[in-house]
């Protein structure tokens, strides 16, 4: 059995009276992407600041690396790398100079820094522009230099919380494109996120959190049948539409589309549609999760806004 590198076992935090996490259950595999998707104020970033060391919580226990995370946070530090919901990058410095200070100050042998920076610039496609201010970069370039500082120690665990907000769906699709590089290269990686497509695309498995709960567990097609089958949406002249069970098969959606018709029944339009994690999130919560165009987020509203800077920022204050 592959080896468990992140385990949180009932997390629970609260803000005076309001209970942010009610108990939250977690683990991430060595190698894998774990996802964890729900909508804004659903407990995602309060998560991960917790697994980071960067937030203490109220109850339950979580490691990573083997690392208690309340008792030995300063060695779980030294195997971790956070990329938060905010740049954090010097914008009067080059991409160079950037990735250069957070190499130094995550303590790579001097030797290697060079090196080490030169080839994060070319797996983020930056090295044309590495000698260029990071102010005169777009949000996209931006995302892939704070992704590549985030990896300048080469993190066993990687946290990703809602990388891709603001960005336009290219540069999205760009960064998940790193993404999937960086756990190629063997990084853990923990991902936030309230983008449905994205924990599509990029998740092993996916954790549905809701309400300081997590309300299901698993890979995107072991979630979506648990909310049943394909089906057949006829649009009819009426304006109404029949709905018809299928497995999905090219040889079921033929004979159904047949016998509708010898029934004489003649449909304006039809479609095959199948689960969504958005249908798994409305039968599990009651509620729907977010579309993939949801609008940009923010973070926990009922975190405090200083919590929210990534690994490297902090360590270069």
């Amino acid at each position: 059995m592959t080896e468990v590198i992140v385990r949180a076992e009932g997390l629970r935090k609260s803000y005076g009276s309001t209970e942010v996490l009610r108990g939250v259950d977690l683990t991430l595999h060595r190698g894998e992407v774990l996802a964890l998707l729900g909508p804004n104020g659903a407990g995602k970033t309060t998560t991960v600041k917790i697994l980071s060391t960067l937030l203490a919580f109220d109850g339950g226990r979580a490691t990573v690396g083997g690392y208690d995370v309340a008792r030995q946070a300063a060695q779980v530090r030294r195997v971790i790398s956070l990329t938060g919901q905010q740049v954090a990058l010097d914008l009067k410095l080059t991409g160079r100079e950037n990735l250069t200070m957070v190499a130094r100050l995550s303590r790579l042998p001097r030797r290697i820094v060079k090196a080490r920076v030169a080839e994060l610039l070319d797996a983020v496609d930056l090295a044309d522009v590495a000698d260029r201010r990071v102010d005169t970069y777009s949000g996209g370039m931006r995302r892939r230099l704070d992704l590549a500082a985030g990896l300048a120690a080469r993190p066993q665990v990687l946290f990703l919380d809602e990388p891709t907000t603001g960005l336009d769906p290219r540069s999205r699709r760009a960064l998940w494109d790193l993404v999937r590089d960086v756990v190629a290269g063997g990084t853990s990686l923990f991902l936030t996120t309230q983008y449905l497509e994205e924990a599509d695309e990029l998740a092993d498995r996916i954790a549905l959190i809701d309400g300081g709960r997590v309300a299901a567990e698993g890979t995107a097609d072991a979630l979506k049948r648990q909310v049943g089958q394909a089906r057949i949406e006829l649009d009819l002249a009426d304006g109404t539409t029949r709905t018809l069970p299928t497995t999905g098969t090219v040889t079921d959606v033929r004979a159904l589309l047949q016998q509708v018709e010898a029934d004489g029944v003649v449909p304006v339009a039809w479609r095959l549609r199948e689960p969504t994690l958005d249908d798994v999130f409305l039968t599990l919560t009651g509620h729907a999760a977010v579309t993939a165009d949801a609008a940009t987020p923010a973070a926990d509203p009922t975190t405090p806004a200083a919590d929210a800077a990534p690994i490297h920022e902090r360590k270069a204050a």
